[in-house]
């Protein structure tokens, strides 16, 4: 075993002190001294050996620690201090380290578990509609094609499939965008009323297969607001497909804006089934959804909600989410106001 400068310091000052002590028996003996004598050279002897001791196994305690600080982390300073503050320093060090390394094992642990998690979910996403197509054209070339309508029931079966299937790979594509660190937006005042009327426009046809009405909360004039409005556009498309999707038959959807302070508060209601309070904690994680198959045949890709969250962060801003089984569901969150008297280029910049 190879030895260090410190541990043959203390080898030393042990020999040191054993030769000195039997020196001292040696000559009380051999010149019989006085007992005085004797017990004042063992006291010396006996401080000597205390102080010689202390430095040796200080220097030893120093040696060690820095080396286990190097190790680690930078060392701090060690001279100075006292033995005990060392050790205590030593042993806190520890502690604080035992608790990072948990915490790491821990968040490593969250993080494997929810790759998996992520995969599975991925995985069983894309499975079902490609099997869905794979199915059809089997049929097809097995002999259906024969029969005019089954070939076209069958092949718009299939691209109902892939038309899912291209949803939720652009979602995908999406949401991996909005988490990208670098990502930027543009913000920049828009008519937040007109783009309300937008958004039930372009799902209007999916509100009639239910019988839903779109409605605003009021009459309300133009409402500028300062965002990214394509991404805002997007916030207000999901959160309505959403509302349509939990929608019961003959229901509605109203979103209603209200003034707070420098901001608006946009809401977005339904009276629909409602949300049980089990699943609001990951509501607005990748691919949950509160009826599992229900939303898989209504072809929702469970990521609505999850772009819904990142988009709002990237304005600054957070969604929130109140609902009641059996009477609906209302998600809410604020943008900030503009002036209602700016002018906007055709392109939606201020114009001076």
């Amino acid at each position: 075993m190879k030895l260090d400068k410190p541990d043959i310091f203390l080898i030393l000052v042990c020999l040191a002190s054993a030769l000195s002590g039997f020196t001292i028996l040696w000559g009380s003996h051999y010149f019989e001294l006085s007992l005085f004598v004797s017990l004042v050279l063992f006291l010396l002897y006996g401080c000597l050996l205390f102080i010689t001791l202390t430095l040796g196994i200080r220097r030893f305690v120093e040696f060690r620690l820095h080396n286990i600080f190097k190790t680690v982390q930078t060392p701090p300073k060690l001279k100075g201090k006292k033995l005990t503050a060392l050790l205590t320093e030593a042993e806190e060090y520890v502690d604080r380290l035992s608790d990072k390394k948990q915490q790491e094992i821990k968040t490593q642990k969250s993080q494997d578990d929810f790759r998996r998690e992520f995969i599975g979910n991925l995985s069983h996403e894309l499975k079902t509609p490609a099997f869905s197509i794979q199915g059809y054209i089997e049929s097809l070339i097995d002999g259906a094609s024969e029969d005019p309508e089954i070939r076209q029931n069958f092949l718009e079966r299939a691209r109902r499939a892939s038309d899912r299937m291209i949803q939720l790979l652009e979602d995908l594509d999406n949401l991996t965008r909005l988490e990208n660190p670098e990502i930027s937006i543009e913000i920049r005042p828009f008519n937040l009323t007109e783009l309300i009327q937008e958004t039930f426009e372009s799902l209007d046809w999916m509100a009639r297969e239910k019988n839903i009405s779109l409605l605003l909360g009021g009459e309300y004039g133009p409402m500028m607001v300062h965002g990214d409005k394509k991404r805002i556009s997007q916030v207000l498309v999901n959160l309505t497909k959403n509302s349509i999707l939990y929608g019961i038959q003959n229901g509605q959807t109203k979103i209603s804006l209200t003034a707070v302070e420098d901001f608006l508060l946009i809401e977005v209601k339904d009276n629909g089934i409602g949300i049980d309070p089990k699943h609001w904690q990951r509501l607005f994680e990748r691919f949950y959804r509160v009826e599992q198959s229900r939303n898989r045949h209504e072809g929702g890709t469970g990521l609505g909600l999850a772009i819904v969250k990142h988009i709002l962060e990237l304005h600054e801003q957070t969604i929130t989410m109140r609902s009641t089984v059996g009477e609906g569901s209302t998600f809410s969150f604020c943008l900030p106001r503009a002036e209602k008297s700016i002018t906007l280029s055709s392109k939606g910049v201020p114009i001076k």
